[in-house]
């Protein structure tokens, strides 16, 4: 069902540039109190408060709900700049928006019980199948501990994966062999967080452990990933996993533009490097460096760009929900993240001694972008799957 027209559309693009003229606005606010949100390993309350006015948080709930279900392309652009201002937040606000595209896969009773208090939803989680959930007559018994969920202290859901078991023993999947799993969503007060986030980046996300002990949960409030429909219509909730799988790319290239722009800012300052014959800017080693560092982060936004625009046609048209596709998208983000990891290496180095310094951005962006980049989801085994899918059925 395509539901964008022309007047929807420009509806949709201005209700976009609204929300990034706002979160453009609160960057001196959000970069000043950079260092205050790692050292207490959270993003300050009152800065979510900004980000939540601003309307980053209903970006990808459900109309019926209030939210405004915006196209994957501007969510991106959005992500983007706000990584950009600052990596943590940019991956809390991320996962925020992005855990909200898998919530119309439960049923409708308890997705108005997740929206009872509005469209402007903090979602948190963990994908590590960190817990089991054993089978009972009305429901299931959990019990896990999960780790890196990310902006559990401010969320409002959380939820995590578990295997399912019955008499202790795992319950077959659908193919390959694989035990059954769902994902368990209740409310962020039915989970215990254990202050476990002693990082070297991404420090203010807040990534603790989250705990259920012995915990009933009602058959509605398992999510099946892999088979369900959603209960709302929008192309956002077609194929969450696909979108899912573009997390990363605007968090890294946030992080690579904001270092490009970090260097930029000190070379146009005049500085010279100490035992330099010339300033940076006059420099050709340097201008070669950073034009490299330029083209290699335009290539990146480009390859981004195109695979997002593309994965929203075929979401506009109901066709993403395609092996091929999760395996592109999946190939082309960890491209992003690896080029967006050397840009910000590159301009790091470029910056001389200085960078080192906790009150200068650029190290903060490095350590961040390293962090982002060992994530399960952009290494580089999972090439294979690319390479395999065209060697043996030709897709790619």
């Amino acid at each position: 069902m395509q539901t964008n027209t022309n007047t929807n559309y420009s509806t949709l693009n201005e209700a976009s540039d609204s929300i990034l003229e706002k979160v453009r606005s609160l960057a001196p606010t959000i970069a000043a109190r950079a260092g205050e949100a790692e050292t207490a390993a959270r993003i300050p309350a009152d800065i979510l408060s900004m980000l939540k006015s601003a309307g980053i948080f209903r970006m990808t709930s459900p109309k019926t709900y209030g939210g405004m279900e915006l196209d994957y392309p501007a969510v991106a652009r959005i992500l983007q700049a706000v990584s950009k201002i600052d990596g943590s937040i940019g991956w809390v606000c991320t996962l925020a928006t992005g855990g909200a595209l898998f919530l119309p896969l439960l049923v409708r009773e308890i997705v108005e019980k997740v929206y009872c208090d509005g469209p402007d939803l903090l979602c948190a989680g963990s994908s590590q199948p960190g817990g089991t959930a054993e089978q009972e007559a009305d429901g299931w018994r959990v019990s896990g501990r999960w780790p890196l969920a990310s902006g559990c202290q401010h969320a409002d859901w959380i939820a995590a994966v578990c295997l399912l078991t019955r008499h202790g023993e795992p319950l077959q999947g659908p193919a390959d062999a694989a035990p059954a799993a769902r994902l368990v969503c209740l409310p962020a007060h039915c989970w215990q967080i254990e202050d476990t986030w002693r990082a070297s980046g991404l420090r203010a996300t807040g990534s603790h452990h989250i705990v259920l002990r012995d915990t009933f949960v009602s058959s509605a409030n398992l999510m099946d990933m892999a088979s369900t429909s959603p209960c709302e219509p929008g192309p956002l909730y077609r194929a969450p996993g696909h979108f899912a799988v573009l997390a990363h790319g605007p968090v890294t290239l946030g992080l690579a533009e904001g270092a490009i722009d970090d260097i930029m800012t000190m070379a146009r300052s005049g500085r010279k490097q100490s035992r330099a014959l010339a300033a940076m800017r006059d420099s050709e080693i340097f201008q070669y460096e950073f034009g490299r560092a330029q083209a290699e982060f335009r290539a990146a936004k480009a390859l981004a760009d195109a695979q997002g625009t593309n994965y929203w046609r075929h979401a506009v048209a109901d066709t993403l929900n395609n092996e091929a596709l999760l395996v592109e998208g999946i190939q082309a983000t960890i491209w992003v993240t690896e080029a967006c990891v050397r840009v910000v290496q590159r301009c790091f180095a470029l910056a001389g001694g200085a960078a080192v310094y906790e009150s200068y951005p650029l190290q903060r962006r490095l350590r961040d972008i390293e962090v982002a980049a060992q994530h399960a989801a952009v290494q580089q085994r999972h090439y294979a799957k690319a390479g395999k899918l065209s060697l043996t059925s030709g897709g790619l």
